[in-house]
């Protein structure tokens, strides 16, 4: 593709493949090359989220005999930094034969009991003694019928996602070239209706996931990274299209603080926040103040927002349920009064929390983590975020920007409660990816602007890092 054509197709993503890097390998080296590109680019997908995979011919290490294999990023990996011992293998006519197991059970369906079952026993499917434990979206992968399939969390595509009128708009955008799907946990159910959908709409490039992401496919792989960074780029260009300028969060409710004020207030605070929620153990923290950042907490609307929660079930893994948006007017420059403020939202925070867990519970829950907030906004001073170290602490960082970015596209429904007070959920229990909830559903917004943007180059955002 020529950089003319890049540019005029691609505004809002970063096309990194190189055919002269690429055509020097083959086989898996050409996904994980695929990956590592799409990872590269942070506006794509959530750190240590999405997943690629190819099917391949492979010479059995027994018969050596050609079979089909499933290459399919691993769980728990991150795309961007991925090798190829970061890839699960698969007999692909084996995961494929699972599907007369799966039908067989009159119960099917999601979170029944036959979705916890079916997962275990891709270990009879490995191939070539692979130890590295499959994503649990490999039905998507197994059951799309093209040889590769990227599936990511791109900012702008949650914003649409998680939109009020998401299938809606998914036509209004992309047509007949993406199907809809509304949210469900994933697992074999949702990855057999895919290939039904595909059947009846087989001139389908990818499909949209309601309040969890999308995936392209195509026979080529690059091809299909193209397909991907369009799907992306189309709906960021809508976004950009029904920009709400400076209504965007319902208009300024704060000055910002000159440079000079907000550095030297977040000094003063740094160590005493850092303080109270790091009760038992030692934090690695992390300041977020670019222009975007600060204009969500300087915002009239970035209370109510905060207080909603997050958009899908793969920010709060890393989020909680949602940030501590501290009550404080920047102007006064009141360090005492802000320190105050912070222990009463500390308070309820912990309170909220602990409500949220008991209602949730099942009797197979681990015990409640720890209730403090991992992210904290601050008027006038932008976003705390907080892990037990230098990956773990940015993780939170990177899930709420993209929160705030997809957040930003959409005016909230009134009539809608935050996601898990509608339905019994434990994901941010700690346990989504064992399997064993899901049941959330997430609320649902309606469209307005983006901050996706703000994130299109690796390390754009001002921040610094203090580790103590």
């Amino acid at each position: 593709m020529s950089t003319a054509i890049k540019d005029r197709l691609f505004q809002y993503v970063q096309y990194l493949w190189r055919d002269d890097e690429a055509g020097q390998l083959s086989g898996v080296d050409r996904l994980v090359y695929r990956s590592n590109k799409l990872g590269e680019d942070l506006t794509l997908t959530n750190t240590g989220g999405g997943n690629t995979s190819s099917k391949l011919a492979e010479s059995d290490p027994l018969t050596e005999e050609p079979v089909e294999v499933l290459w399919l990023k691993g769980s728990g990996g991150d795309l961007r930094t991925a090798k190829r011992d970061g890839f699960a293998s698969l007999y692909l006519d084996k995961v494929r034969a699972m599907k007369a197991r799966y039908l067989d059970d009159p119960d099917r369906g999601p979170k029944t009991p036959i979705e916890d079952v079916m997962y275990p026993m891709y270990s009879h499917c490995v191939f070539n003694l692979n130890p590295r434990a499959c994503s649990i979206d490999t039905p998507l992968h197994t059951f799309v019928p093209y040889k590769h399939v990227d599936h990511l969390h791109p900012n702008a595509v949650i914003a649409i996602a998680a939109s009020v009128n998401q299938a809606k708009l998914t036509k209004e955008i992309y047509g007949d070239e993406v199907i809809y799907i509304p949210w469900q946990r994933p697992g074999f159910d949702i990855g057999l209706k895919i290939e039904q959908l595909i059947k009846g709409q087989p001139q389908a490039r990818g499909i949209l996931l309601g309040h969890h992401g999308m995936s392209s496919w195509n026979d080529d792989d690059k091809t299909c990274y193209e397909t991907a960074l369009e799907i992306i780029d189309r709906g960021a260009r809508y976004i950009e299209e029904h920009d709400k300028g400076e209504q965007t969060f319902g208009g300024v409710k704060h000055a910002p603080l000159p440079d000079a004020d907000r550095q030297r207030m977040q000094a003063e605070i740094l160590p005493f926040l850092r303080g109270q929620i790091s009760i038992g153990r030692r934090f690695v923290g992390t300041i977020q103040d670019d222009e975007k950042m600060l204009r969500f907490v300087n915002s009239n609307d970035g209370p109510r927002l905060a207080e909603l929660g997050t958009s899908c079930p793969d920010h709060f893994l890393r989020t909680k349920i949602k940030p501590l948006f501290v009550d404080w007017d920047p102007a006064t420059g009141d360090i005492a009064k802000l320190k105050e403020s912070i222990v009463e939202g500390l308070v309820q925070y912990r309170k909220d929390y602990e409500a949220y867990y008991q209602k949730c519970k099942r009797p197979d829950s681990p015990a409640m983590r720890d209730p403090n907030p991992t992210v904290v906004l601050i008027p006038g001073l932008g976003m705390f975020a907080w892990g037990k170290n230098r990956a773990n602490h940015a993780s939170p960082r990177s899930f709420t920007i993209a929160r705030l970015k997809s957040c930003a596209a959409r005016k909230p429904s009134t009539n809608t409660k935050r996601w898990i007070s509608r339905k019994r959920s434990t994901s941010s229990i700690g346990i989504w990816k064992k399997r064993s909830c899901g049941a959330c559903r997430p609320r649902r917004n309606s469209i307005a602007k983006s901050l996706w943007s703000s994130a299109r180059a690796p390390g754009s955002a001002k921040r610094r890092r203090i580790v103590w």
